[in-house]
């Protein structure tokens, strides 16, 4: 048993551009349209992670979570029909639009799924920031009237952000990343977004993108007006029900042993590049650290000072 290494998922986005390949050696497709989200390691109906090369080569993430679930993920693996996070990296030139994703007690009754998830900047541009949350005093009344308004801006919380920030985003946090912002993403496995606001433009389609302002209306959470963004530092980052996020600073030389056999993590290289069973793992590089990997084979070794996020369950 090896690392398990996945082919990304490219999607195109009318805010996104073509950082991908100049941060990370991407070979985008050379069609000149604006890729705004690579998606690392997915498993839904609609898009399938597939295994690149060794043992399990072309095989899909839900393939692997339904014939090898124990020897791959562990025994306490999730008991869920697919795997259950989600993880992209987000390649914003322009400003998403403000949204919010359902709380898991509204998401049956509206059809939706609901997305807890969080947020690691990689690089972000002088001046970049962050709309999350709502203003003190906001209520669904009067976000309702900044909507009719076109002041919608004005009713969020824009937050500066650099390189190495983080931020944890519940279902229910009204949000938005601005441009100039090149973000690895850790979240459920949902891909229900209801947007609010949109800065009235249209798609690649040419046609105005459709907004969801009365579902967005239940789903906010009109008391989160204090959010804060937080500096990554070696350790636990984020611990939530759904996920839990550590941050490794690996410098050039020096060697991380990567959890115990049976335990399984996913491994996210923001920067820098190291080497783990014999692969070398550069910036942008997602793999799975399979439950039955050997002892010898889970020592990450630094080759260029990097930064690792660890993900488990």
């Amino acid at each position: 048993m090896n690392l398990i290494r996945l082919q990304p998922i490219y999607q195109t986005r009318v805010w996104g551009g073509r950082e991908l390949e100049t941060l990370f050696g991407r070979a985008l497709p050379p069609d000149g349209q604006p890729y705004g989200e690579s998606w690392e390691v997915v498993d839904r109906p609609e898009a399938q992670s597939i295994v690149a090369a060794g043992e399990f080569a072309g095989w899909s993430l839900h393939t692997l979570w339904q014939q090898r679930k124990a020897e791959i993920f562990g025994a306490d693996a999730p008991n869920t029909e697919r795997f259950p996070l989600l993880l992209k990296i987000l390649d914003a030139r322009d400003d998403l639009s403000i949204q919010v994703h359902p709380p898991a007690d509204l998401a049956p009754s509206m059809g939706g799924e609901p997305k807890t998830e969080m947020w690691f900047v990689a690089e972000a541009e002088a001046g970049a920031s962050l709309a999350v949350g709502v203003q003190p005093g906001m209520t669904r009344e009067l976000f309702a009237e900044a909507l009719a308004k076109g002041t919608v801006a004005d009713a969020v919380h824009r937050l500066p952000v650099n390189a190495g920030d983080f931020i944890f985003i519940p279902s229910g946090r009204l949000h938005a990343i601005g441009g100039g912002l090149v973000i690895f993403e850790i979240q459920q496995n949902s891909d229900t977004t209801y947007r609010v606001f949109d800065w009235n433009r249209v798609g690649l389609d040419g046609a105005p993108r459709q907004l969801h302002v009365a579902e967005s209306l239940q789903c906010i959470d009109f008391t989160d007006s204090h959010p804060a963004v937080s500096h990554g530092a070696d350790g636990e980052l984020v611990s939530c029900d759904y996920f839990v996020t550590r941050q490794h600073t690996v410098q050039a030389g020096q060697e991380v042993l990567i959890a115990q056999p049976g335990d399984f993590r996913l491994l996210a290289i923001v920067r820098g590049s190291i080497r783990m069973d014999g692969c070398e793992l550069t910036a942008g590089d997602h793999v799975l650290v399979p439950a039955a990997l050997e002892p010898s084979a889970r020592i990450l070794q630094g080759l260029a000072d990097a930064i690792v996020l660890e993900i488990s369950f």
